[in-house]
């Protein structure tokens, strides 16, 4: 896997800002951004919101219980089948 980095050297302003390049939020459109901190780096990516309708009717699980009656259903995929 070959990964394209660019190194680009800003300053901090008094009120800890720092500008993030044109061209890098051009390709990254958006408001939210992930932040990971640790002990000397940060690292910053778009927030992706994730599609959950593609894992409907993904799951097949074999069920004893009638599925009109969801708490029963929920104990028995919590507790498992005997």
């Amino acid at each position: 896997m070959v990964i394209n980095v660019t190194v680009v050297v800003k300053k901090m302003d008094d009120q800890g800002r720092i500008v993030v390049p044109k061209k890098w939020r051009e390709k990254h459109p958006g408001k939210e951004y992930v932040l990971e901190l640790s002990e000397d780096e940060v690292r910053m990516s778009p927030l992706r919101k994730e599609n959950l309708t593609k894992y409907f009717d993904s799951v097949e699980v074999d069920l004893g219980s009638d599925l009109s009656d969801w708490h029963a259903v929920r104990k028995e995929l919590k507790r498992g089948r005997e």
